[in-house]
């Protein structure tokens, strides 16, 4: 595939990840900190309207799959949702001024919309990319490049609301992003739609269920790993403003720190595709784990006003981000049967759906977790629980992901939730 069109299937990851990342480390924030919203109650809606959200995701894969034999079924069911998406993206940062019950109500009907809105898009987009190629090498490059205009999205997301919060406020500076957010995503879909090379149409019937998709090995294998990953990515992502408001109490560098890390990771992603080519997938994104880990312990010893350590730390660590984003769905594209092809669809909704879950876990987890530890968002001195919540939780699923990617691993100890009625391929 040309370098035209790779970028033309990518364009849509720019506002796609710009829609991502303020749900689950911009909102939290907005709605604790500026809007006084309780951590623990905004960690529950977190975590209720991620789990509402997760059910539909399967749902959704196999929509995708029909639709793929419908002319234009593709681009009709990516452009209603585009609408939705926009709407509800201005409904999350353009609260009224009701009571705290009140803004809860706002936030997850908010989030119920966007979530929708994005599930149905993003899944189609995944399957999308996943049928451009059957060559093993192209699928790494197909998603390194979407992944690659996505942390430009994730940069763009990081920063500028910074400065905008800092200049008008932060109700009037997180409405403007969310009107820039919606012109973004209009340009981006029309990109992908007229530009993109067009996917491969599997024909053949679908398999019938999530049991008969999750049947292989290699591909429980690969979904048990994403679960533990992602939710070792998404918990320090979630806390990562308290950290720096209160641990490293330089707030006013957020959007520095955050475009680090995430420039970090756009610029290395073709490192970790030529790594992956060389000792293959899994063990690359092994090497972004050591990494990713050392970043951590190393957050562990950060002070107040250690701006430029942390800088280094989110460097590294941001570094280690670009295997995480780059190597695990290529790894699915691969560890799905040939047979299986015409669902896959319904392999990205169930990849979603996982990715979803991980972030409810993530806030549902940590958010009151720190409430119970006292942790009070403004106060240095009650940052110790989140210092412990932020370094080595993570850790842990890092631990469990690796041990998810050992066949042995997967055999003894999750084989058994799906080995009744799901055929064995």
């Amino acid at each position: 595939m040309k370098r035209f069109g790779l970028a033309g299937y990518a364009a849509l990851s720019l506002p796609m990840a710009m829609a991502m990342l303020p749900i689950y480390m911009i909102s939290p924030k907005f709605y604790g900190d500026a809007l006084g919203v309780d951590l623990a109650a905004l960690g529950v809606i977190l975590f209720l309207t991620r789990m509402l959200d997760t059910a539909q995701d399967p749902l959704i894969g196999r929509l995708v799959d029909l639709l793929q034999r419908k002319k234009y079924g593709w681009t009709v069911l990516m452009s209603l949702s585009t609408v939705v998406l926009a709407a509800g993206f201005v409904m999350l940062f353009a609260p009224p001024a009701w009571s705290e019950s009140g803004l809860l109500l706002w936030l997850a009907l908010s989030l119920i919309i966007v979530y929708a809105a994005h599930s149905l898009i993003n899944i189609c987009y995944l399957t999308w990319g996943a049928r451009l190629t059957d060559d093993v090498a192209a699928r790494a490059r197909v998603t390194a490049w979407r992944e690659a205009f996505g942390l430009v999205g994730v940069v763009v997301a990081s920063v500028l609301p910074s400065f905008w919060v800092s200049d008008l406020g932060a109700r009037a500076g997180y409405q403007l992003f969310s009107w820039v957010f919606v012109g973004l995503l209009m340009i981006g879909l029309l990109t992908t739609l007229l530009f993109s090379p067009k996917p491969q149409i599997a024909l053949g019937k679908g398999l019938e269920g999530w049991r008969h998709a999750l049947a292989p090995k290699g591909v429980r294998r690969v979904m048990w790993f994403y679960l533990f990953n992602a939710i070792a990515v998404a918990i320090p992502a979630t806390l990562v403003l308290f950290y720096i408001d209160d641990v490293v109490q330089m707030p006013d560098q957020a959007g520095l720190f955050l475009g680090l890390y995430f420039m970090a990771g756009m610029l290395t992603l073709p490192g970790w595709v030529a790594l992956s080519d060389r000792m293959g997938k899994a063990r690359a994104w092994l090497a972004g784990t050591c990494l990713a880990t050392l970043a951590l312990f190393c957050s562990g010893w950060v002070g107040a006003g250690d701006g430029l350590f942390y800088g280094i730390i989110c460097l590294a660590a941001g570094a280690a981000l670009g295997a995480d984003v780059a190597l695990p769905p290529a790894m699915l594209a691969d560890a799905i049967p040939k047979g299986h092809r015409q669902s896959t669809g319904l392999y990205f909704g169930i990849w979603v759906l996982i990715g979803k879950f991980a972030l409810a876990v993530a806030a549902g987890l940590a958010l009151p977790s720190l409430k119970v530890l006292d942790y009070q968002p403004g106060q240095p001195a009650t940052a110790g629980a989140l210092i412990v919540l932020y370094v080595f939780l993570p850790m842990v699923f890092k631990a469990l992901a690796t041990l998810a990617l050992l066949p042995k691993f997967e055999t003894q100890f999750f084989t058994r939730v799906f080995s009744r009625k799901a055929p064995q391929s």
